[in-house]
């Protein structure tokens, strides 16, 4: 493991059973990500973006332990955690936290802000002296731009930006290194989106923190990440630093999600060509023999319906596609 990064993730597999009857036999399984390698360097972040049910967030899940995993490898601050059991993996999580899609229903509608946001301090008995937990939640809560005051109200009298800035108050508490961020302005209003990722990217820069960044909204993702991968049926298909994605998209997947993003110039708009992805996603359940992306793609070969592509480096890129290989 480089000295330079902060998580490794090694052919990580996490399959979940499907089952019948009502003794729950077993009839097989659903690879809901099969086989994810990355790096994600510190003091960056690193996007996972692909349409819903690709796998992003089971991955995550995966790396914070919160979801058993078949095979793989996941090595943190150059420790392997995989097989890590509850005991050895609390002083772990204090260095990884989470911030949820869905900021109301990650909070306790019956707790008051401020005993949200020092919950983490209680269980990791960094709570024994009040005066210093009090302080330490007025700090949490001008750093994500909440008043003193409002630590006595409840989730329900909050707006949503303000409920995931109280997340990331919550998520922050421990000082961690690694904050996992599964969509976390994907239930915002526009306008507030914005708001909530320049908060991220400040307090990345102050606290030099590392993300990893789940979304579907490229534009978001474009505005963040410093390292971006697709996902396509639990595999990544391609991986690049943001600029390099961006600007010259190779894998057939990556380039008509791109040209999915509208163009706020009218006449650019006009001029795009149109990319679409044939048919719709095929089942986990019985995903396609070789690449499982050949049934939408307009550049399949005969050996994209036989043959599992492997990863390969095409300049700053890796791809998994036979075109490249």
């Amino acid at each position: 493991m480089s000295d330079n990064n902060i998580l490794e993730v090694n052919n990580l597999k996490v399959h979940f059973p499907v089952t019948e009857g009502l003794l729950k036999r077993q009839i097989g399984s659903i690879a809901a990500v099969d086989g994810v390698s990355f790096a994600i360097q510190r003091g960056q972040t690193f996007s996972l973006v692909g349409e819903s049910g690709c796998g992003k967030s089971t991955t995550a899940l995966a790396v914070l332990k919160m979801q058993s995993v078949l095979s793989g490898q996941i090595i943190f601050n150059g420790e392997d955690i995989t097989h890590h059991n509850p005991a050895q993996l609390r002083g772990v999580r204090r260095k990884m936290q989470m911030v949820y899609q869905d900021p109301f229903g990650s909070l306790n509608p019956r707790m008051k802000v401020g005993a949200i946001i020092g919950e983490p301090l209680r269980v990791h008995g960094m709570a024994q002296d009040k005066g210093q937990y009090r302080k330490r939640i007025k700090y949490l809560m001008q750093t994500v731009g909440l008043l003193e005051d409002m630590s006595e109200r409840y989730p329900h009298e909050f707006s949503g930006g303000q409920r995931q800035r109280i997340c990331i108050a919550r998520a922050l508490a421990l000082d961690p290194e690694l904050i996992i961020c599964d969509e976390p302005v994907s239930a915002l209003d526009v306008s507030i989106q914005a708001q909530v990722v320049n908060l991220l990217m400040d307090l990345q820069e102050r606290l030099g923190l590392t993300y990893l960044f789940i979304a579907h909204d490229l534009s978001v993702v474009r505005h963040i990440s410093n390292h971006v991968a697709v996902m396509y049926l639990g595999k990544i298909v391609e991986e690049a630093d943001r600029d390099t994605l961006f600007k010259t998209p190779k894998h057939p997947y990556t380039q008509a999600l791109l040209a999915a993003v509208p163009e706020a110039d009218p006449e650019l708009e006009a001029q795009r060509a149109e990319q679409l992805i044939i048919g719709e996603i095929p089942s986990l359940r019985s995903p396609p023999s070789g690449c499982t992306f050949h049934t939408r793609c307009a550049h399949a070969m005969p050996i994209c319906q036989t043959d599992s592509p492997r990863p390969s480096a095409d300049g700053a890129t890796t791809l998994t596609c036979h075109l490249f290989s």
